[in-house]
């Protein structure tokens, strides 16, 4: 999901999608395993997220450094 979207959805829903809201932990529990899957798969879009912005970066040093000469 693009951040743009993820960003979205967190303002309207105030919480991670595919994470149960606080209100939904509280009144049906929460199962330790399959929290635990997700919280995987969101340190694996952050890190994909992070590699992408790594590259962006490096596109944007490699301008910079083109503009000065």
């Amino acid at each position: 999901m693009p951040l743009k979207e993820v960003e979205a959805f967190i303002k309207k829903n105030k919480h991670l999608p595919e994470i149960p809201s606080e209100k939904v932990i509280e009144e049906e529990g929460v199962d330790v395993v399959d929290m635990e899957t997700l919280l995987l798969k969101k340190v694996e879009e952050l890190t994909l997220y992070m590699i992408e912005l790594e590259k962006q970066n490096k596109k944007l040093a490699e301008e910079i450094v083109e503009l000065k000469r």
